[in-house]
């Protein structure tokens, strides 16, 4: 199959960029010195990429957005950091990704399969997993982790240092200043527990059964009026599910600032 890569002529490329098969780059974008762009990727007008960055495959990357700038964090000084992004990502128009410090590990990372509505901003040292969606406005602030399949609405603020877990729902306008655990959906400034992402799960293929559990750990964390330690206890006796309740579970173990309760 013939292969091709489509550059715009006013584009800019820096002679130290590598751009992979079937890349197309449009007009007035500008790519930068230790940049690599993985095949199939789409880089419409006026993109910024600066590196070191790399892009790996099958990406859009959609007018105005900027990926792999330097951070605006105050400690940052010019080290040699980084900005690593998976394959089959969009990011929709205005869209600001910045690289990470040596403070932390000196990367911002995106994982695969996640949707940046406009003007989403990921700050330095970022970890974002798979299957996210981040609507318009939404905007992680520096050294967050996001796990998998988590759904941030639009103008969601979110505070250095936070973690959320997978499956978990943050809704529109939240801001979120302790750890969201796994599968649960919260909302308000700031943010406060509601519900689990029951919609979400079932989307994914979560059985009755499983839902059920996840819910019933819920309620247990955020109803009885328990402390914390003796919730983990009730939930860790559900031998059953521990599979499927793993996912909380570590994000209540694992957190540092605490989670929202």
């Amino acid at each position: 199959m013939e292969t091709m890569t489509k550059i715009h002529p006013a584009a800019i490329i820096d002679p130290s960029a590598q751009l992979g098969e079937n890349v197309e780059v449009g007009p007035w974008t500008h790519i930068g010195a230790n940049v690599e762009v993985g095949d199939n990727c789409v880089i419409h007008s006026h993109v910024v990429l600066k590196g070191p960055t790399v892009i790996g495959k099958n990406n859009t990357i959609f007018q105005f957005s900027t990926l792999g700038e330097d951070t605006p964090d105050m400690k940052f000084q010019g080290e040699e950091t980084h900005l690593i992004v998976g394959d089959n990502n969009t990011f929709r128009e205005g869209v600001t990704v910045h690289r990470g410090t040596v403070q932390d590990n000196a990367e911002t990372r995106i994982g695969s399969d996640n949707l940046f509505m406009a003007y989403v901003h990921v700050g330095h040292d970022c970890v974002v997993g798979n299957h996210n969606i981040l609507v318009n406005n939404a905007s992680i602030s520096g050294h967050i982790h996001v796990g998998d399949w988590v759904f941030l609405s639009g103008y969601t603020l979110i505070h250095q240092f936070v973690k959320i877990g997978s499956h978990a729902f943050l809704g529109a306008g939240a801001y979120l200043n302790q750890d969201l655990p796994a599968y649960v959906m919260a909302a308000g400034h700031p943010a406060k527990p509601r519900t689990i992402n029951k919609v979400g799960l079932e989307r994914r293929g979560f059985d009755k059964a499983q839902i059920s559990a996840i819910n019933k750990a819920y309620k247990i964390l955020y109803r009885q009026g328990l402390k914390l330690d003796e919730a983990m206890t009730r939930i860790l006796a559900n031998e059953e599910y521990r599979d499927v309740l793993q996912p909380l579970i570590d994000s209540i173990n694992n957190t540092e600032r605490g989670i929202i309760r």
